[in-house]
Parts: structure tokens; sequence; C-alpha cells
């Protein structure tokens, strides 16, 4: 019986293969019947059919292939001025740019003579810290680049800065026609960072509860006993203390007696701004130290009424000084209501 059964199999098997090969040997035999001699059909019938055996014995599904795709490169223009600005590491700037046939053309037409005479080039404007306008940068220098050159690497001078760029026309009498400025940008530092967030710190209180919840007081403890001592004491005072936001002239008030519910608000002012690293800065007559980069911050107590800061900033070479002075006023306003219990 398992002989049968796979005798049976092996027939249902060789059906499809079978019907293949019945209308292959129709084909052929109609074919040939209607182009070949009488005396030739018999033999060219029986050669057909064996090649269409043979092609049914080993035939596979033939897999159709997808056309492949072509490859799209980015083009080498896109017909507009324009040039890109782009950090690669704390000392070093890229940029590329692309100023069209139609804009040289029209320049020169515009200059004329002048346009033989003049260069090309790529002027790199440090803005560090500042709105630039065009006209108001720290420093600049120029860099001949040539008609035919696209991009160029710029030596950055230092890290930490803002930088711009701008490519135009440079002419024989020293006058610069900008044709497309590029994006800004800003090149880290090439160390750990020197500034820090101001110290907003959290009111001790809040601070005790956290970390209360989160470690614990006792031996199991990450900190030593004298840390704790000052959570528990922040913890269960009732008061409100906040060194990092305290100053001398803002100390923070006393809860007043006689009754346990009290609120008190007060306010602080910062001053920052920044310079060149070498310059020197007074704020309301004092010197103050510069960071390593030219910035600076200052905290302040900001009492009611009206506060004049003078800021002034004068160059190494003491040539040029500048001043601006924050003006600001502070108005506080109390009320009280007291309700009679029913």
């Amino acid at each position: 019986m398992a002989i049968l059964r796979r005798i049976k199999d092996r027939i249902k098997k060789m059906a499809p293969k079978r019907a293949v090969l019945k209308k292959t040997k129709a084909a052929a035999v109609k074919e040939t019947k209607s182009v070949l001699p009488q005396a030739e059909k018999k033999d060219a019938v029986l050669g057909i059919q064996e090649v269409a055996i043979g092609k049914t014995k080993f035939s596979t599904p033939e897999q159709v292939k997808e056309p492949r795709r072509p490859i799209h490169e980015l083009p080498s223009a896109y017909g507009q001025d324009q040039i890109v600005l782009q950090i690669r590491d704390p000392w070093w700037l890229h940029t590329y740019w692309e100023v069209t046939a139609h804009t040289l053309d029209r320049l020169r037409e515009e200059l004329r003579h002048e346009f033989y005479g003049s260069k090309m080039i790529v002027r790199v404007y440090d803005i560090s810290h500042i709105a630039f306008n065009g006209k108001n940068a720290h420093k600049s220098f120029d860099i001949e680049v040539g008609f035919h050159a696209n991009s160029w690497y710029i030596d950055a001078a230092g890290p930490g800065r803002s930088w711009c760029v701008e490519i135009g026309l440079l002419l024989a009498n020293g006058k610069f026609i900008m044709i497309v400025r590029s994006n800004a940008v800003h090149t880290p530092i090439d160390g750990p960072s020197w500034i820090t967030d101001e110290e907003w710190m959290v009111p001790d209180e809040t601070f005790a509860r956290l970390y209360g919840m989160g470690f614990g007081f006792g031996r199991t403890s990450p900190v030593g006993k004298a840390w704790q001592e000052r959570m528990r004491r922040a913890l269960f005072s009732g008061v409100l203390a906040s060194p990092g936001m305290a100053s001398m002239a803002s100390p923070v008030k006393k809860v007043p007696r006689g009754r346990k519910f009290w609120f008190w608000v007060n306010t602080e002012l910062i001053v920052y701004g920044a310079t060149e690293p070498d310059a020197k800065v007074t704020v309301q007559g004092k010197e103050i130290k510069l960071r390593p980069d030219g910035t600076f911050s200052l905290r302040y107590a900001l009492p009611d009424g009206k506060q004049v800061i003078p800021v002034i900033a004068e160059s190494s070479d003491k040539v040029e000084e500048r001043a601006i002075t924050p003006i600001v006023t502070r108005e506080t306003k109390q009320a009280s209501l007291v309700r009679e219990k029913l």
C-alpha cells in the first residue's frame, strides 16, 4: 500500500509538467507543419519533442529581475548665490559657496574695468556675543580664494568664538562688494566648560524632604553625620533658608512671632554681558573679573525703588570706551486680609 501511495503522489506531481509538455509539443508541431516541407516535418517534430522534454524536466520558475534604479548624484550647483559656514573643530571652520555666472556677468557690466582688477575674497567676521549687523564685528580678516574655488578651510585662531563670513569682490581701491553672507556659527571650547549656571537653589526644606525620601538618615546614608544633621535642622525647623539665593544686601527675614502662618517674597537682579577678554569692565565703579571668553555675570539685591547700574568697558589699549547703563525699578505691593472665624 505504501508503494502505491508513493506512485500516486509521484503521478500528481508530474501532472503539471505533463500539461506543460503537451502544450509545448502541440505548439511546436503546429509551427513546424506550417513552415517545413512535408519530408522534413516528421524528423523536425521528433527533435522538437526531445528539446521540449528536456526543458520541462529541468525547468525552474523564472525570477523577474527589477530594473536597476539609476543613482541620482547631488548636483554640483543649484543656480543661486549662497555661502554656508560650518564647524570642523574648536580651531577650524569650513565654508563652501556658489556664485552664479549671472551674478558675475552683472558685476562685470556694472564695474566695467574695475571688475578685472578685483579679487574674489572671503571676509571672516568675529561676532562673538553681539547681534551682527554687518558693521559691528569685533574684528575681521580677508582670504583671497580666486574665482574658481568653491570651498575653504578657515583657521579660527581660538575656540569658543562666534563667526560669520561673506564672499564678494575686493576692488583695487579697497572697496568690498558683498555678494552673499553666511549663517553664524559658534566654535566649542577645547576643554571642560568654565561657565556654570546661576545658583538657583532649591529651598533647604524641600531638598531635605527629597533627601530623606531618597537616602534617609542613618548609617546607610551616603553622606556624613554633619550633613545629615544640617538636613534634619532644615527639615524640622520650619524655617526656609536659602544661602544660594541670599546676599549681604538682602538678608532672609525672620519669621514673625505670635502666629504660625507667615509669608514673604523677595527679588534679585542678574546683570550679565560680554566683551573682549582683555578689556577692563567696571560695574557701579568697581572693576570685575571677566571669564576667559570675556563673559561675566553678577547678582544683586533688588530693593524697592529705582536702581541705576552703570557698566563701562574699556579696551586694553585704552583707546575706546563704551558704557551701558541698565535702569531697573521695583515696586512691591502688600496686602493683608484677616477673616473672622464663624
